[in-house]
């Protein structure tokens, strides 16, 4: 059979987007659906659309919203490439960047220039994201002059809002109920910080893992992988999802591991030099147990939020003089603002572009009752 399918870049990554409406009816056979159009699990996603990546391996399904005050609503897949499983318990920021331009191109919003502002609730979460995207004659706007790092060219700016983010995936901002966890690991015992903010995350200091912090992709033996997945699956077990030793297979994607390190010189992925000056810290992210090319917008936004919360990881090396944060990834630097009410985060704000790929069908392996055919 064919399905209607978008094939989107939202940020840094790459996704698949579907109508609610073209889903298999049975939410029982979603993950079967989507590993079959996707060609998973095979490192290779040979026969599929996957691009054997783990931040080109994921799906957004979006549905026009009857809820009051909402535009649309929006699930997100990532899809794993060699295991049959899809996870479906945290949010992708970058993929969230397309759903505004993706809601406006299909006539689930109605276009208004020259900014049209789309209400979004992230189903996995139960938050509500707001995207406003450029519209200009009736169409969203993609040509512009912004910039982001580890995207090759410029774009039009989509500017997200993460309203109320606390406790998107466990219910609680700190899933254990403390800022700093004590661990123990095969390498000793070390303080982590777990926090739920957009996504859960997990993060520890470069130096307590015999990290500087400035490590690129490529500088990552599949040893200190291992310590890191290790780090990983214990916070995954305190945060209730899967018990560490079954966490790599049953919660691949949460909570996601970071390192943080103090402003540091270093030389990107694009071989630019980032100076001391231009970054407030230093932050690396795992995705899918493999090294982050860039950042996760939910990583950004969290730990932005961990930075202004007291007594964590991150307020430990990080000094907040403003409510704009300066975050130096492999790619470059990412910025992040906050706005706060009565000195708490009430939102926190970043800026993406997107755009559409492809429009058109995939061909399934086998057949599936859709809500719409």
């Amino acid at each position: 059979m064919k399905v209607p399918v978008v094939i989107m870049r939202g940020g840094t990554s790459k996704g698949v987007f579907l109508n609610f409406e073209h889903m298999p009816t049975d939410r029982l056979l979603w993950e079967d659906f989507l590993l079959d159009i996707m060609g998973s699990p095979d490192r290779r996603q040979i026969d599929g659309l996957g691009g054997a990546n783990s931040l080109t391996s994921k799906a957004a399904i979006i549905k026009k919203s009857d809820l009051e005050g909402i535009d649309v609503e929006y699930t997100f897949a990532q899809i794993s490439i060699e295991n049959q499983l899809v996870d479906f318990k945290g949010n992708c920021g970058n993929i969230s960047s397309a759903v505004g331009p993706y809601a406006i191109e299909q006539g689930l919003v109605p276009a208004q220039e020259p900014l049209t502002t789309v209400k979004i609730l992230n189903t996995n979460t139960q938050k509500v994201i707001i995207a406003e995207v450029e519209v200009e004659n009736g169409q969203v706007k993609t040509e512009g002059s912004c910039s982001i790092p580890g995207v090759p060219g410029t774009g039009s700016p989509i500017y997200l809002s993460f309203t109320r983010a606390e406790g998107a995936v466990t219910g609680k901002l700190f899933p254990t109920g403390n800022p700093i966890d004590m661990i123990q690991t095969s390498k000793g015992s070390i303080p982590i910080s777990i926090i739920d903010v957009a996504n859960p995350l997990v993060f520890v200091k470069a130096q307590d893992i015999g990290l500087i912090g400035n490590e690129l992709p490529h500088d990552y033996s599949q040893e200190k992988l291992q310590e890191l997945e290790e780090i990983r699956s214990i916070a995954a077990e305190m945060c209730g999802f899967a018990n560490r030793a079954d966490a790599t297979k049953k919660s691949p994607a949460v909570p996601k591991m970071t390192i943080v390190a103090p402003p540091m010189d270093y030389v990107d992925v694009t071989g630019i030099e980032r100076k001391v000056s231009d970054m407030d810290f230093v932050i690396r992210m795992m995705s899918m147990q493999k090294p982050h090319q860039a950042l996760a917008i939910t990583g950004a936004i969290c730990a932005t939020a961990g930075a202004f919360l007291k007594d964590t990881i991150l307020s430990d090396i990080v000094t907040v003089h403003q409510e704009v944060l300066r975050l130096a990834h492999p790619a470059g630097i990412m910025q992040t603002k906050v706005d706060l009410l009565a000195g708490h985060i009430s939102a926190i704000k970043v800026v993406r572009t997107a755009r559409t790929i492809l429009e058109g069908y995939v061909h399934t392996k086998r057949n599936y009752e859709l809500v719409y055919s």
